[in-house]
C-alpha cells in the first residue's frame, strides 16, 4: 500500500521550491511526494522537467522509468533508463548505472 501524502511536508516543499526554483532536489522530493501519494500525473511532470531541465541530476532517471513502468509506457521506460545510463556513464556513477542496467534488464524479462 502506498503512503499517505503529508500534506504538510508537501506544502513546506513547494514554499521551499518559489524561494529556490532552480533546487532540483526540491522538485526530486516534491515528486517523490506525489508518487508516495500515487499521483502519478504530479509526479510526472516533475520527473519530466528534472530530465529536460537538470539532465544530470541521475535520481531521476530510475524514477521517472519506474512511473512509466506503473503507466505502462515500457518503451518510454526504456529509452529513460538508457538516457540515464548515458548520464551515469559521463560523470563515472557506476552504483546508478547498475541499477538501470537492473532496470533495463527487470523490463525486458517481463
Amino acid at each position: 500500500m502506498r503512503e499517505i501524502m503529508n500534506e504538510e511536508r508537501l506544502k513546506k516543499l513547494i514554499e521551499w521550491e518559489k524561494q529556490k526554483p532552480d533546487d532540483a532536489f526540491l522538485k526530486f522530493a516534491i515528486s517523490q511526494e506525489y508518487v508516495s501519494a500515487g499521483d502519478d500525473a504530479e509526479a510526472k511532470k516533475y520527473l519530466e522537467l528534472l530530465t529536460d531541465k537538470y539532465p544530470d541530476y541521475l535520481a531521476t532517471y530510475y524514477q521517472l522509468g519506474k512511473l512509466y513502468e506503473r503507466l505502462e509506457e515500457l518503451g518510454k521506460a526504456k529509452a529513460i533508463y538508457s538516457k540515464g545510463k548515458e548520464v551515469a556513464t559521463a560523470v563515472g556513477d557506476s552504483k546508478t548505472l547498475r541499477e538501470l542496467n537492473e532496470a533495463i534488464t527487470q523490463l525486458q524479462d517481463e
